[in-house]
Order: structure tokens, then C-alpha cells, then sequence
């Protein structure tokens, strides 16, 4: 993972609440790399109940400042996907004629689940890399996207296509079936062919072990932490250096420095991976 140098100085950065200003200040500021591109687009993926629309809003939390959801979640347990539609969330900070949009949206659908008919298709997802699902889709698990449908968009601009994919994995879950890792190596081959760069976001880690529980800085110490990302980047081929472990926002009513720090390192690598990308289409 990390050496204990590196997890000493991670540990320092969680601490310090001026990191938290300069890495929203970041984000807040960014510009994309080319002037017909008005959005950094990311794609979330994953398994049911990995905490996609979760992720959504605790990214909304970092450039609004406060709590905030945009993206509706369930409180309940379950093993369908929550989210359904195509939707792209925009991140707004202020109200009314004041209010600023800012460059970076985040994709959210409906999640992969075991078996052929049951969850988002992987095709589905492909598609949706190249820009050719429209907003409001809904996801038919039997049936996947095709150029007949309404849903489909045959001409996708620069805008319309996906810079950064993200998949979010859970690390409170058990281990993700053989089924789902085949389905999102498959996507990631498809993004790899596109040269889409790619990410994991680990969420829930607080539910890893009390220490974390206790203290969001041990996360950098703990082992089984550690252990989560070594086999998830083993199963599916995310390097290490490229999965983030956040915590998500879910019973607080206020923000917590060491909560978005940690979101703000995987946005900041989002941001930098998906401007690479569009300096080169």
C-alpha cells in the first residue's frame, strides 16, 4: 500500500484542516483542458449497494461546503439497485443568480448484480463511455440499449462521452461474485480500448474496524484496509495507487475535515486523470 513514511505524512494531512481548503480550492477551480468540452465527465460503476449515489453526495458536500443530497439513497439494505435512470449530477455551490455550476458531473446508474438479467447489462455501460445513452434512460436488465431505442444517442459530442470511469466497491461487503468481477473487467477492457482512465473508489471503510471507526486517520495504517485493496486490485487489475478509500457521508449533519480529505484525494486524482484524457481527444 503505503511505506511507513508514506503513511506518516498521509496521517499529517489528515490532520491539518488548511489541506482541506487547498484541495477544495483545487477542484473548485478547475477548467477543462479544452474549450468545447464544457464538463469533466466521471462514470460511476459498481455492485449494488457499493455506495455510488452515496459518493455523489459527499463530492456535492466538498464543492457546496455543507451537507447536501442530490443524489436520492435508501436507508434499507437491499439487493437492487437503488438507482435505475441515467443520471448526470452537476456539483452547485450558492443559490439563485449567485449560484456556480462547476465543470465536473458525475455519472450515476443503475449497479451489476449476479446473473444475465439482473442489474445494469455491461453493454449498457459500454455504451454509455462512448456518450451514446441519453439523460433519463432507464436500464432494462433483459433488455440492453440499441440503436432503435429512444433512449440511445446516435451522434455524442466531445461533451457527451465519459473522461474518467470510477468503479466503487464496498469494503464492509463480502467477497464480490466471480459473475459481477467478470462483467466489470469487461468493462474495463472497453475503456482500456477507448483509453478512458480508471480508478476504484473503496467506500465504507469505516465499518472496516473500530480503529477506523474511532480515528478516519488510521485508515492509512490499517491492515485490513490494506488487505481489501490488494485483492480487489488483484481480481479486476486497478493498480493500487489508483483506489481510493473514502468514507461516506450518512448520518452526519456537519462536515468533517478528515472525512472530505479523503474524498478530496480521489477528486483531485479524478480531475487530473480526466484532463489528461481530454488534452488528448
Amino acid at each position: 500500500m503505503v511505506d511507513n513514511l508514506q503513511k506518516t505524512e498521509l496521517r499529517d494531512v489528515l490532520s491539518v484542516p488548511s489541506k482541506v481548503q487547498e484541495d477544495r480550492q483545487y477542484v473548485q477551480e478547475y477548467k477543462p483542458a479544452k474549450d468545447d468540452i464544457r464538463y469533466l465527465r466521471v462514470l460511476l460503476y459498481g455492485p449494488v449497494g457499493a455506495g455510488k449515489s452515496s459518493l455523489i453526495n459527499s463530492v456535492s458536500n466538498v464543492f457546496r461546503g455543507r451537507v447536501s443530497s442530490p443524489a436520492l439513497t435508501s436507508a434499507t439494505l437491499s439487493n437492487q439497485s437503488f438507482t435505475t435512470t441515467y443520471q448526470t449530477h452537476k456539483f452547485i455551490e450558492g443559490q439563485g443568480s449567485s449560484k456556480t455550476i462547476y465543470p465536473v458531473v458525475f455519472i450515476d446508474m443503475m449497479g451489476l448484480e449476479e446473473g444475465d438479467n439482473r442489474g445494469v447489462h455491461e453493454n449498457d455501460i459500454k455504451l454509455a463511455l462512448q456518450g451514446h445513452v441519453k439523460e433519463g434512460h432507464k436500464f432494462n436488465p433483459v433488455s440492453p440499449l440499441t440503436q432503435r431505442d429512444p433512449g440511445y444517442n446516435p451522434t455524442p459530442s466531445a461533451d457527451d462521452k465519459v473522461h474518467v470511469l470510477v468503479c466503487v466497491i464496498s469494503a464492509n461487503a463480502l467477497q464480490i461474485k466471480s459473475s459481477i468481477l467478470q462483467k466489470m473487467k469487461n468493462v474495463r477492457e472497453t475503456a482500456s480500448e477507448l483509453g478512458i482512465p480508471q480508478i476504484a473508489i473503496m467506500t465504507n471503510i469505516d465499518g472496516l474496524c473500530g480503529e477506523i471507526q474511532k480515528d478516519l486517520k488510521n485508515v492509512y495504517m490499517s491492515k485490513l484496509v490494506e488487505k481489501k485493496m490488494k485483492d480487489f486490485s488483484a481480481a479486476v487489475g486497478i493498480p493500487m495507487n489508483c483506489i481510493f478509500p473514502v468514507k461516506n457521508y450518512s448520518h452526519e449533519i456537519d462536515l468533517k475535515d478528515d472525512v472530505d480529505t479523503l474524498t478530496l484525494s480521489a477528486l483531485r486524482k479524478m480531475i487530473d486523470f480526466g484532463d489528461d484524457f481530454i488534452e488528448k481527444i
